[in-house]
């Protein structure tokens, strides 16, 4: 009886032992991650109303976590080591439902919002403080090797949808809009709307600071607007 308590009591112990291994190396991860995602935890919290704290952002966000996969599967697409890069960025793929090939090359401050359906290409750049939402896809338009596509400025916003292809850039602090279409180079300050893509000017503005969706220009509803007043005005004269 004694030999069994005293085995049990030693199963116990390693039980607690490997118990208490296991919740230091969990709270190691979290602080690592918590250090080295700092400015994408930031962005976050600041571009998503959502995100109540900092260990929600951690834990819950799927765009949060695609972004670590992706560093790390990046990491070894950078060390010549495809199979096993591409290999993780599935499993992020499967998980998140965010697929970022590790060849693509990101800048800080990345964040998805909501994140489904979001594909970045092998060729792919994208600068600082980016924010996606759901659906965008950074995608090439051929068979062609070597860059083949796009590159995203700093400060840029795509939003829900958008589909920009091809090697082209979109300049810093630009808005595409909701479903549109890019497939050609986007200049600074600019909003971009529509299939295919049509780009006009925000006063030069970051459209990005507030987020503010609605208030888009339209180019083609601003040149019937204007022809409609024009019309008016030679009708009363």
């Amino acid at each position: 009886m004694c030999r069994r308590c005293s085995r049990g009591g030693a199963e116990m112990t390693l039980f607690l032992s490997i118990l208490a291994i296991c919740a230091i190396i969990f709270l190691a991860k979290i602080i690592f991650l918590y250090l080295f995602f700092r400015d994408e935890i930031k962005t976050a919290r600041s571009k998503d109303p959502a995100a109540k704290s900092d260990l929600e952002i951690l834990f819950l966000y799927q765009g949060f976590h695609a972004l670590v996969y992706y560093r790390i599967s990046h990491f070894f697409y950078m060390k010549r080591f495809f199979f096993l890069a591409r290999w993780i960025s599935q499993i992020a793929r499967s998980m998140t439902g965010i697929e970022i090939h590790p060849g693509a090359r990101i800048g800080k401050g990345f964040f998805v919002d909501h994140g489904m359906g979001v594909v970045i290409g092998e060729t792919a750049v994208v600068g600082d403080n980016v924010l996606l939402y759901q659906g965008v896809t950074l995608g090439g338009t051929g068979l062609e090797q070597g860059k083949r596509h796009p590159t995203i400025g700093n400060n840029v916003v795509i939003g829900a949808g958008a589909k920009v292809l091809g090697n082209i850039t979109v300049g810093d602090n630009s808005y595409v809009g909701a479903n549109a279409v890019v497939i050609k180079d986007v200049p600074p300050n600019s909003t971009i709307v529509g299939v295919p893509g049509k780009i006009t000017k925000q006063d030069g503005k970051k459209i990005d600071v507030s987020l503010d969706h609605i208030h888009v220009l339209d180019p083609l509803v601003e040149t019937i607007e204007n022809l409609e007043k024009r019309l008016d005005r030679l009708e009363k004269k």
